[in-house]
């Protein structure tokens, strides 16, 4: 189903938004051309066609700064372990119903293009044996796909997660024969974008599943899904997905790209 075609049903935008970040103090506020880094989220997602998109917050100051500037932002707890989880308590302080598609959509991505979060929900939206969505771009750089905070992903024939991974993989047989790999293998490997769609009734079950091994090792909280035997379908994006927010240098690099025009 092609991004320009609604859903069969509605989708909502949820943004988990948490003050702590031992890189960057109070990150949810950082200041990206006198707006808030969460608000212009939000306000990016509010384009994707969503029928609600609330930001979810572990502090109230984000959210009097969100209600500030015409944003719908909850109060959560500020003790949950994971995005995952806090957006399960906002489903329940929402009442959303069990079908209802949530995309998640990380509070330091403030260049996010709405087009791919409309994507992530048609994606779930034609599934219906999967539990989660996301999305992946080919790689066309040697140096990402070696590098470890670069998420790779392999799927099969119908778009399903097989598996996500820090390392570089696919790998083919003679990817290192002199002990240096040159080229990317064939076909292109695929680089995860972190935006999840998942269904309620999952969401809300997921922080009572069993953390997998491997989510340990791999430190990818999506690993639990496929460990647990449940299925993830992969959007393929044609485009890389804009910077996120990191670190100070990353700030600046999203304040100079918003000043273009992006």
């Amino acid at each position: 189903m092609g991004t320009n075609t609604a859903p069969h049903r509605g989708f909502c935008v949820l943004i988990p938004a948490r003050m702590g970040s031992s890189r960057l103090p109070n990150k949810p506020l950082a200041d990206i051309g006198g707006i808030p880094m969460v608000v212009r989220v939000a306000h990016r997602a509010e384009r994707s066609g969503a029928e609600r998109t609330v930001v979810a917050a572990d502090d109230l100051r984000i959210v009097q700064a969100c209600r500030d500037h015409g944003v719908t932002a909850l109060l959560t707890r500020n003790d949950h372990s994971s995005g995952s989880d806090r957006l399960a308590e906002a489903c329940v302080q929402l009442q959303l119903p069990e079908d209802t598609v949530v995309v998640n959509v990380q509070g330091d991505e403030p260049l996010v293009d709405p087009a791919m979060i409309r994507a992530v929900a048609e994606e779930l939206d034609r599934r219906p044996d999967c539990v989660m969505s996301t999305a992946a771009h080919a790689i066309d750089d040697i140096s990402d796909f070696m590098n470890p905070n670069v998420v790779k992903v392999v799927t099969d024939r119908k778009g399903t997660a097989l598996y996500f991974s820090r390392a570089p993989i696919a790998w083919w047989r003679d990817g290192m024969s002199d002990g240096i790999a040159h080229t990317l293998p064939s076909p292109a490997p695929l680089r995860h974008i972190g935006v999840y769609g998942y269904r309620v009734g999952f969401l809300r079950r997921f922080p009572s599943l069993e953390p997998a091994p491997l989510e340990h090792t791999e430190s990818l909280e999506q690993l639990r899904t496929l460990w647990h035997g449940e299925r993830i379908s992969v959007h393929l994006a044609t485009t890389a997905p804009g910077p996120g927010v990191d670190t100070p240098a990353d700030l600046q690099r999203v304040r100079a790209l918003v000043a273009a025009g992006h």
